[in-house]
């Protein structure tokens, strides 16, 4: 049994640490989708990710929703951040995942052009919206299966210190639900993988550029 975890929104510089010391303590890989703009603020958290065996992501450079730009601006959120996350890490991402699962056909136009696997998800556990920490564990928990992709944010568009409006910026609750399921789905008998190495391909998890899962599946933040 097989499954990937997935961070958006981050780096951040207090509460990714939070989640790397417990996916080390546990021997797991996640994903990192990261926004540029943290990216720039907070390197030296995006060297320790790349320097412990996991995977960073493109999540856009500001967390717009892509949809409603010009092609142009699209491509400027896209571009910016794959070159800033391969200047300061020295890895070109090979994924993509769009803000609130907005695949715009110009993002996926894109992707095409710069080589990025579009990626969604399965579970969400809306850890976003900070419905307590159990929630979070139990929503995860029920939704674990071999292929699974899960959704959680380790940060937040615009940092700790400056959260765009709307998009929070507490992760404890994240952090805490982590430290509690990862154990237990390691108990049950799941490894973990990231998309790059081999794609879990739950139905609707996983964009191509000829097909999109449905809304409720990549509906989030």
């Amino acid at each position: 049994m097989v499954m990937a975890l997935t961070f958006d929104d981050g780096p951040s510089p207090q509460y990714t640490p939070q989640v790397l010391d417990i996916l080390r303590d546990h021997g797991v890989q996640a994903t990192f989708f990261v926004c540029g703009d943290n990216v720039l603020q907070y390197p030296d958290v995006v060297r320790r990710i790349v320097a412990e065996g996991h995977v960073l992501g493109n999540h856009t450079w500001s967390h717009p929703e892509l949809d409603g730009l010009p092609a142009a601006e699209v491509r400027d959120q896209i571009q910016r951040t794959q070159d800033a996350i391969t200047d300061i890490s020295g890895r070109t991402p090979t994924l993509f995942r769009a803000p609130y699962g907005d695949f715009a056909d110009a993002a996926l136009a894109v992707c095409a052009d710069l080589g990025l696997r579009p990626i969604s998800w399965s579970v969400d556990p809306t850890d976003w919206a900070n419905p307590g920490s159990e929630v979070i564990a139990n929503r995860v928990l029920a939704g674990a299966a071999t292929g699974a992709i899960v959704l959680d944010h380790d940060g937040t568009e615009g940092g700790d210190d400056n959260p765009a409006p709307g998009s929070g910026g507490d992760r404890s609750q994240t952090v805490a639900a982590l430290s509690t399921y990862l154990p237990q789905l390691i108990d049950a008998g799941y490894a973990f993988t990231t998309p790059d190495a081999h794609p879990p391909l739950t139905a609707g998890a996983m964009l191509t550029l000829d097909s999109k899962p449905p809304p409720e599946v990549i509906r989030g933040r």
